[in-house]
């Protein structure tokens, strides 16, 4: 599919004016957020994910003036082919020096070689798929947020340790349910259980899940495990609690958000188990971002792991910027990525971290259980933390990726 300039240029939003003189071309860094505005992930990444990402080119302006940002914004339909198009045109003629969100897997494993091709940095902030940073890994792209043995490790070992050793799967046909189903079926069968069922649904279209769930229900598994997200997991549980599964079956999310949490509401998520890496109200420096984030997002919206990940992956990005220069750091992908690696990540959103030789980046995981109504305390009290998983057991172990960039 041909993607014309002027059809990527009309989904831009440039947050730095571009300086005028021809000397300083170089001093500007073009970052191009490629995510979904209109489909299922819109409310998981998509404009509040956006804000976020204008969140931290707003606090690098403040202390480094020399060096303007400005990004543009397109909107990847969960579509490789339109993804493809837009990066190629962002790339070849649009002056772009990395790729922001990415938030689908199949968008994302088929953008990453063009970055390593072109010699540019991805920052993926949104699609889960393991592979990212197994057999496709490359040393141009950095997996930052969450990812398909990350979610899945920390709530299955937990559910299967806590009695739930047989599970269901209702699984999104394409690679990130794929993916996420497997990862997690090797954790459950490690930690002594096993899946005794799964059914597949179509991506993105499925809006009736009832012949999926009387499947889950006829199985006897004990546990319902949905290997989902956004609009397709929110309106899959809401469908298991009108079914009752909820009283025969534990629910637990491979892919859960607070903005899922709170779409859904407590009397129907409540009892829901989940993993995130982020949690607006989990400490001091997590409210304190969120309150920053306050002014550009609606009222009653909390940003997610996902989209926090958006301000935390560009704000490292930028801080290296800075330590690099502009020029070099636009010259080559590779090196930037290189120095981000060298760099420890510190912020508001995931406190302190690393990212590896294999372009993870690391951070502990959280095990929440969503609260009852009558424990919510003000908006957005939702979850209740169960568990945390340190940061260096939170990923999957470097040796176990594949990722052809590690020696043995």
């Amino acid at each position: 599919m041909t993607i014309s300039r002027r059809a990527v240029m009309a989904t831009a939003t440039a947050l730095v004016p571009l300086r005028h003189a021809r000397a300083e071309e170089n001093a500007t860094i073009r970052v191009g957020m490629l995510t979904d505005m209109s489909g299922p992930y819109r409310d998981v990444t998509g404009p509040v994910g956006v804000s976020c990402a204008r969140q931290a080119i707003a606090e690098f302006a403040r202390t480094n003036p020399g060096i303007a940002v400005e990004m543009l914004v397109a909107d990847h339909q969960n579509k490789p082919d339109i993804a493809v198009g837009v990066v190629r045109e962002w790339f070849d003629r649009g002056g772009v020096d990395m790729i922001l969100g990415v938030d689908s897997s199949a968008v994302a494993l088929a953008c990453t070689n063009i970055t390593a091709e072109l010699d540019k940095v991805h920052l993926n902030t949104g699609a889960g798929t393991s592979v990212l940073t197994g057999k496709a890994c490359n040393a141009n792209t950095v997996h930052w947020t969450l990812d398909t043995w990350n979610i899945p490790h920390s709530t299955s070992t937990a559910v299967v340790k806590g009695g739930g050793d047989s599970w269901f799967f209702i699984t999104a046909d394409y690679t990130f349910g794929h993916t996420a189903q497997a990862d997690t079926t090797k954790f459950i069968e490690a930690a002594g259980g096993k899946v005794v069922g799964s059914a597949l649904f179509p991506f993105p279209d499925t809006h009736d899940f009832s012949a999926y769930l009387l499947k889950a229900q006829a199985s006897g598994a004990k546990v319902l495990g949905f290997a989902a997200a956004g609009s397709n997991f929110v309106n899959c549980v809401k469908q298991a609690r009108e079914f009752g599964i909820d009283r025969t079956m534990t629910l637990a999310a491979l892919a859960c958000f607070v903005n899922d949490v709170i779409a859904m509401g407590l009397p129907t998520a409540q009892g829901l188990v989940l993993t995130e890496n982020f949690y607006w109200d989990l400490n001091d420096r997590t409210r304190a971002f969120t309150q920053r984030m306050r002014p550009a997002v609606a009222a009653g919206v909390f940003p997610n792991m996902d989209q926090a990940g958006s301000y935390s992956a560009l704000a490292h990005y930028l801080k290296v910027v800075a330590q690099l220069g502009a020029a070099p750091a636009k010259r080559s992908g590779r090196a930037t990525v290189a120095a981000m690696k060298r760099m420890p990540t510190d912020d508001d959103c995931f406190g302190s971290g690393s990212i590896r030789e294999d372009g993870r980046k690391i951070h502990p995981a959280y095990l929440f259980r969503v609260k009852k109504p009558e424990e919510s305390r003000y908006a957005g009290d939702v979850y209740a933390l169960l568990a945390t998983t340190p940061a260096e057991e939170a990923f999957r172990p470097l040796a176990d990726g594949g990722c052809p960039m590690i020696r043995a």
